[in-house]
């Protein structure tokens, strides 16, 4: 049985728990901060084999294919599935697979990583420590997850988040040689966080007395992507809306604190 729960599409391919390429310009933040990651990544894939573990509806495994001799994207069967269709390329492949269970391959890749997935996870330290086992020796690993400090909405599919300093307390002790980089916004991206944050709080003080806590998770989830939509519909009323580009995030090490999303470097990975 797979960890990591998933969700079924809605009409514009928004699930909550998984980012798709088509949520329109309601969510173009959203996809511009997680490609943020994967552009990160591109520069390491020349003449490499990669893996990504967590690929969803396959957009950024595509990216990687550009430049990358070989790519394998793992994820659940409904996600592989979409992103099959959409992105069909020679040196692409996609695989059902149990995230939990990554020692099941039996293959090495000279780069390794998984975007946004290891908060979804029971067992975050098993989960990187099947990773790690998925490098092959000389090889890198990158891994991104939201930083707990700049989280400004709720989601019913994240069981954990963290900070950098907890963040890299839970890596560095399967994770050889591991480092962390912050993903960050520009100022734009930062004033339309914080005006997402705003309409958030004024859906959550209608709940006064958190009763959201007693409903059942299926009623929770349902609601979830729902709830994300009628924010980012709210936010484009104000005019805070914003049409941003690859320019809008870097990736760097300092500043940690108000990095949106942290990432974990490990390069030169040792034989195992």
């Amino acid at each position: 049985m797979t960890e990591r729960t998933h969700a079924t599409a809605a009409p514009d391919g928004f699930t909550g728990e998984r980012l798709s390429d088509t949520g329109g310009t309601d969510f173009a933040v959203d996809m511009q901060r997680h490609l943020a990651a994967y552009r990160y990544a591109v520069p390491r894939t020349a003449g490499r084999s990669v893996l990504d573990a967590g690929c969803g509806e396959g957009y950024g495994a595509a990216l990687l294919a550009q430049t990358a001799t070989r790519v394998v994207g793992l994820d659940v069967k409904e996600a592989v599935d979409t992103a099959r269709v959409r992105y069909a390329l020679p040196n692409l492949e996609y695989r059902a697979q149990d995230l939990g269970r990554l020692g099941e391959l039996g293959e090495r890749f000279d780069l390794v990583l998984s975007f946004q997935v290891i908060e979804h996870l029971v067992d975050p330290v098993a989960f990187l420590s099947g990773l790690v086992a998925c490098v092959a020796p000389g090889g890198t690993l990158l891994v991104t997850t939201p930083n707990r400090l700049m989280t400004v909405s709720e989601n019913p599919y994240h069981l954990r988040e963290w900070t950098a300093d907890e963040l890299r307390a839970l890596a560095a002790p399967v994770v050889p040689g591991v480092r962390l980089l912050g993903v960050h916004g520009s100022a734009r991206v930062l004033q339309y966080e914080r005006a997402r944050g705003e309409q958030v709080q004024k859906i959550l003080r209608l709940d006064p007395f958190e009763l959201r806590r007693f409903l059942p998770e299926v009623v929770v989830k349902q609601a979830f992507p729902r709830l994300a939509r009628l924010v980012r519909k709210r936010i484009g009323k104000t005019g805070t809306q914003l049409h941003v580009d690859a320019g809008d995030f870097t990736v760097r090490e300092d500043d940690l604190e108000h990095a949106l999303d942290l990432l974990l470097v490990a390069e030169q990975m040792p034989a195992r």
